[in-house]
């Protein structure tokens, strides 16, 4: 146990590292392409380009670590965010919105292969505290809450042309990363997980727990990142300086990670399906805060309630995740999960843009609804259908 407790403690710096990378991203992606976009509608295209470079990179990923190990794996993950660093930051220089857009789908790479901490703390635990390992390697989050943010602010205009440091930045993030790695000691993949007997994806996906588990989790993330997005934007065009939205995404990432620290003795005291319900429901409080006004503040409350219902339904989902694969089936189950999760992402990022753009912050929140209607009919019903089950037993 002591050996898991490490790793866990190691994985929970990648993490942190991982997503002080990520939002220093999400404060400046799509402030930096609404600056060098000529069309404006496409300016979170380069948070698209984030997401889309995940998710085109989450199931090769997972293959490539049950090939080679988890530490190799997340090695090579932290090569495409050197290189994902460096061609972001040659298009800051050279004002290029298309070659900025290439700069973070490499970097999306790197955020794929580092999706897969979580899932390295489950493997290593044993099976009754696989939720406190996974929600305590999400807590590493907590800094990047803490220190992207401030970040981003430090060194946006530290050198010209603005945002340059800051993309320059990322690389950094990565070299200390790939230093962490080193220490980590994780088992190589076992000889079962590649020669026992494993059923089919079609047969795996189609289980009800992977179905709920997935529609619960991409839909929580697709909608957080929905509203996210747009944050810093429908923000300056009520007319708040950048300084407010970017505390305004920090307060939102700490949320996000915050209630990791006990997400985990949650979910072994009260049920999984019930904090993902809990999350669901605060999901919905978020767009009541957010449609009932333009202030500040209501940008703060909406998000910070945005944090804590994501978290509740995204780490619920991959500890409900985890009751639908065997050991042999782990590298393709949780690769399915992935794609499904950053498509769902990237098509919301990319909604988010035109949305707020087109229509306003008041429409991309009622847009939110139906989706947050499907994951919570989902969780639902699968409580239902278990405790009918235990009934009948």
């Amino acid at each position: 146990m002591e050996h898991a407790r490490r790793n866990i403690f190691l994985l929970a710096c990648c993490q942190a590292l991982l997503f002080t990378n990520n939002v220093t991203l999400i404060a400046l992606n799509g402030l930096a392409g609404f600056a060098l976009a000529g069309t404006k509608t496409l300016a979170t295209l380069p948070v698209t380009g984030y997401v889309v470079g995940a998710a085109l990179s989450t199931f090769p990923a997972s293959l490539w670590m049950r090939r080679v190990g988890r530490r190799a794996g997340f090695l090579t993950g932290t090569v495409f965010g050197l290189a994902g660093g460096a061609i972001a930051t040659t298009a800051i220089a050279l004002g290029s919105f298309w070659l900025l857009v290439a700069g973070t789908m490499v970097l999306g790479a790197y955020n794929a292969f580092g999706q897969y901490y979580r899932f390295a703390a489950a493997d290593a635990a044993p099976a009754p505290w696989r939720a406190k390992a996974i929600s305590l390697v999400m807590a590493g989050g907590l800094v990047g809450g803490i220190v992207g943010p401030e970040m981003s602010k430090l060194t946006r205009d530290l050198v010209q042309p603005t945002f340059l440091a800051s993309y320059a930045s990322l690389m950094g993030f990565c070299l200390v990363t790939m230093a962490i790695l080193a220490g980590l000691r994780i088992p190589e993949p076992h000889a079962s997980e590649s020669h026992g007997p494993a059923r089919p994806l079609r047969e795996i996906v189609s289980q009800p727990v992977f179905v709920v588990a997935v529609v619960v989790g991409a839909l929580g993330y697709g909608v957080m990142n929905l509203l996210m997005t747009s944050t810093p934007l429908a923000m300056g065009f009520c007319g708040h300086p950048y300084a407010a939205a970017a505390s305004v995404i920090s307060a939102h990432v700490v949320a996000m990670f915050g209630p990791s620290f006990f997400t985990g003795s949650l979910i072994q005291r009260f049920g999984v399906l019930n904090v993902m319900l809990a999350g669901v429901a605060l999901m919905f409080a978020c767009v009541g805060m957010a449609l009932s006004g333009q202030q500040v503040r209501h940008f703060w409350f909406a998000l910070v309630l945005l944090g804590v219902g994501w978290n509740f339904m995204y780490v619920g989902g991959t500890t409900l995740l985890t009751e639908a694969y065997r050991p042999q089936e782990k590298a393709k189950a949780q690769g399915a999960n992935e794609i499904l999760v950053f498509c769902t992402t990237a098509t919301s990022s990319f909604t988010s843009g035109v949305l707020v753009n087109a229509a306003g912050w008041q429409t991309l929140n009622y847009v939110a609804l139906p989706f947050l209607a499907i994951a919570g009919s989902a969780a639902l019903w699968l409580a239902l259908k278990r405790r009918a089950a235990a009934a009948a037993a």
